[in-house]
C-alpha cells in the first residue's frame, strides 16, 4: 500500500504544440499557488511552429524546493506521437492519463504503473459544435479531472477563468462546462482521490507567479530606460514585449499626454546594439535584449562601447549552442563570451539574476551602474528563468530614488572648468568625467573615439599613451568590484573543509541539495556569485576550502574558467558539477556528482 504524497509530486502534461494546452496547464499550475502551495512550472517546447511534442513540467513542493526534479509521479499524455517514452517517464507506481477514445496499444501497458483512461475527444465531440472548441476543451476536461482526482477546490478555478477571461465572459460558461465534465467522469468511473494529494497552505503568503522576462522588461521601465532598439531571438522577445506593454501604460508625458518612449526593430543584432550605444552616448537610457547568436554579432559594438566608455545595457537571455543548437532550451553557455565580448584586451561586466526579483532590481540597477562605470552591463539571465514562470517574492521600489547617472558634466562645471579631458582620470579611481551632446556651445567633447586617444580625446597612436588608457581601464575594473552587486554567502563563517559556488538558475536546486545534503553526514558551505568582476570575498571563499564545487549548465566549466583566469584559483581545487542537456540541473544530479567526487574519502549520506 503506498503511503499519500500530500503536496510533493511532479505532474507532466505531454502535448501536441500548437494546441492550445498552454493556457490549460498553466490554470493548472496557478490553481495549486493559489490554494497557498509552492508550485514550478517548467514549459518545454519545440522551436518549430506547432506539430511536435511540447512537455509541461509542474512541481508541487510543500518544502518550497523550485528547482526541476526527475522522475514523473503523474503523466497526462494527449499526444501519440511521445507515448512510448512518456510512459517509460512516470516513476514506479505512478499515473498515466490518456485519451482512451482510442484505445491504448499493449507495448505501452507497465505493470507498475496506474492507468487512468478518459475519452476526452469523444466527451467534446459529443458536448461542443465547434470544432475549434472541440481541439481546446480537451485540455480543460484534462484539467477538471485532475482536480477532482488531487484535490484542487472547483472554485480556485471558477475565479481563475473569470480572471483570464475578464471582458470575454462568454466565454467562461463553456469553460466551467468542459471542467465539470472531466471531474464528472472521475466521479462516476474511478475511485478518488489518489494517494497524491493536493491540501490547501498557507505558504505561498504574498508571493507573486511571474517570469524572468516580464521582470526583465519591467525593470527596464522603472530604470528610466526611454529608447529600445532590438532584433527579434529566442528566449529573448519577450523581454522587449514585456517593455512595450509596461511602457505603453507608464511612459507617458504627463504634459502632452503622448507616449515618451521609443521602440526600434532593427534588421539584425549589430544595428540595434549600433542604436542602443549612440541612444544611451545621446544622454538616454537604452538597453537591447538578445541571446548568444545575436550576443556574437553584437561583440565589435560591445568592444567599441568599453573602448569609447559609452553606458549600455544588454540583456542576454541564454539558450543552448553553438549556432542555432537547441533554441528552445535552456543553458548558462555564454560566460566566457560574454566577460570577453569583443577583440583585444576587453572585459565586460555581467550580472547573475537568480529570480524574477533580482531580473527586475538589477535590470533596474543596470542602468545606474552602466552610467556609474561608462562602460556595458549585461544580464546573464537564461530560458529557464526568462520564459518560465516562478515563484516570486513581490517587486519593491522606491518613489523616491533617484537615478544615479554617475560624473556628468553640466554646463555651469564646464564653465568653471579651464580645460576639459574626456577620458581624464582625475579622482584616480579609473572613471572619467563625461558630458551628454548639448550641454554647453563651446566646453565639452562630444568625440567618442573607438580608435586609441590621449586624455582629451584627441587621435593618437603613440604606444605609451595607449597603455596608459588600458591601464586606466583595469583601474576602473578594480574599482568596479565595489559597485557590482556582492556574492551572497550562506553563513558567515565557514564550517566545512567543503564549499560549494554557483550563480542564476542553478540556485534552485543547488539550494535544495545543499539541504538534502546537510540532512546527512558531510556539510558544505555555499556561496552564489551575483556578478562579475569578482567581488574579493569571492577569493576568500575559495581560498579557505579544501575543495570547491562549482555548478553550472554547460559542457565547458565556463564559470570555473572564469574563476581560474581572473582569481588565479587553483585549477585542483575547482570541481566542476555541470548539466548540459538543455534542461534545468536537479538537486539529485548536482548531489550524484558530488558524491562520486567524494568517493572514497567520504561516503556522502542524504536524506530525500
Amino acid at each position: 500500500m503506498h503511503q499519500d504524497k500530500v503536496n510533493d509530486f511532479v505532474v507532466r502534461f505531454a502535448n501536441v504544440n500548437g494546441t492550445g494546452s498552454a493556457s490549460a496547464n498553466y490554470l493548472f499550475a496557478k490553481a495549486i499557488f493559489r490554494m497557498g502551495i509552492p508550485v514550478t512550472p517548467k514549459n518545454i517546447f519545440p522551436s518549430n511552429i506547432q506539430g511536435l511534442p511540447t512537455w509541461y513540467d509542474v512541481r508541487i513542493s510543500e518544502k518550497g524546493y523550485l528547482g526541476r526534479r526527475e522522475g514523473v509521479d503523474f503523466m497526462v499524455c494527449v499526444n501519440p506521437q511521445s507515448m512510448p517514452d512518456d510512459v517509460r517517464s512516470v516513476k514506479a507506481g505512478g499515473y498515466f492519463l490518456y485519451d482512451s477514445t482510442r484505445k491504448l496499444h499493449p507495448e505501452l501497458i507497465r505493470e507498475d504503473v496506474n492507468y487512468i483512461g478518459i475519452p476526452l475527444m469523444e466527451i467534446c465531440n459529443r458536448e461542443f459544435t465547434d470544432p475549434r472548441q472541440r481541439q481546446l476543451f480537451k485540455n480543460i476536461v484534462y484539467v477538471g479531472a485532475l482536480a477532482q482526482m488531487l484535490g484542487i477546490e472547483f472554485s480556485v478555478l471558477e475565479v481563475l477563468l473569470a480572471e483570464q477571461f475578464n471582458g470575454k465572459e462568454k466565454l467562461i460558461a463553456p469553460n466551467i462546462k468542459a471542467l465539470k465534465l472531466g471531474a464528472q467522469y472521475v466521479l462516476d468511473n474511478y475511485n478518488y482521490p489518489i494517494d497524491l494529494k493536493l491540501e490547501r497552505r498557507d505558504l505561498v503568503g504574498d508571493k507573486i507567479m511571474i517570469d524572468g522576462n516580464a521582470a526583465c522588461g519591467l525593470g527596464a521601465v522603472y530604470g528610466g530606460a526611454t529608447v529600445v532598439a532590438w532584433y527579434p531571438i529566442t528566449p529573448s522577445t519577450s523581454v522587449v514585449e514585456a517593455f512595450e506593454g509596461y511602457a505603453k501604460k507608464m511612459r507617458i508625458d504627463p504634459v502632452t499626454g503622448k507616449h515618451n518612449y521609443a521602440i526600434v526593430q532593427a534588421e539584425d543584432e549589430l544595428a540595434a546594439i549600433g542604436m542602443v550605444i549612440g541612444a544611451n552616448w545621446n544622454g538616454a537610457r537604452s538597453f537591447t535584449a538578445t541571446s548568444g547568436p545575436g550576443l556574437s554579432l553584437m561583440n565589435e559594438f560591445l568592444g567599441l562601447a568599453y573602448f569609447a566608455e559609452i553606458p549600455t545595457v544588454l540583456i542576454d537571455v541564454q539558450r543552448t549552442g553553438p549556432s542555432t543548437g537547441m533554441p528552445t532550451r535552456t543553458q548558462q553557455s555564454d560566460i566566457l563570451l560574454a566577460a570577453y565580448a569583443s577583440h583585444g584586451d576587453t572585459k565586460q561586466v555581467l550580472l547573475f539574476p537568480s529570480d524574477p526579483k533580482e531580473c527586475f532590481e538589477m535590470t533596474a540597477g543596470a542602468f545606474d551602474l552602466a552610467e556609474l562605470l561608462q562602460t556595458p552591463i549585461i544580464m546573464m539571465t537564461d530560458l529557464d528563468l526568462g520564459m518560465n514562470d516562478h515563484m516570486s517574492d513581490p517587486f519593491v521600489w522606491d518613489d523616491q530614488r533617484k537615478y544615479n547617472r554617475g560624473k556628468v558634466l553640466n554646463a555651469q562645471q564646464l564653465e568653471e572648468l579651464p580645460q576639459f579631458g574626456r577620458y581624464l582620470d582625475v579622482d584616480g579611481d579609473g572613471i572619467t568625467y563625461r558630458t551628454i551632446p548639448g550641454t554647453h556651445p563651446t566646453k565639452g567633447s562630444f568625440f567618442t573615439r573607438g580608435t586609441s586617444r590621449d586624455e582629451f580625446a584627441a587621435y593618437t597612436e603613440d604606444g605609451d599613451i595607449y597603455a596608459r588608457n588600458m591601464d586606466r581601464l583595469l583601474k576602473k575594473w578594480d574599482t568596479a568590484k565595489d559597485i557590482v552587486p556582492a556574492p551572497y554567502l550562506y553563513q558567515k563563517e565557514n564550517k566545512s573543509p567543503y564549499g560549494v559556488l554557483f550563480f542564476g538558475t542553478s540556485t534552485y536546486s543547488a539550494e535544495e541539495a545543499m539541504d538534502l545534503m546537510s540532512q546527512g553526514n558531510v556539510s558544505f558551505d555555499a556561496m552564489r556569485v551575483k556578478a562579475f568582476p569578482f567581488n574579493k570575498t569571492v577569493g576568500d571563499f575559495i581560498n579557505s576550502h579544501e575543495k570547491v564545487f562549482v555548478i553550472e549548465q554547460n559542457r565547458d566549466a565556463q564559470l570555473r574558467s572564469l574563476l581560474i583566469n581572473e582569481l588565479d584559483a587553483s585549477p585542483q581545487k575547482l570541481i566542476s558539477v555541470l548539466n548540459y542537456n538543455g534542461m534545468p540541473i536537479t538537486a539529485d544530479n548536482i548531489i550524484t556528482q558530488i558524491s562520486k567526487s567524494l568517493l572514497p574519502a567520504k561516503k556522502l549520506i542524504y536524506h530525500q
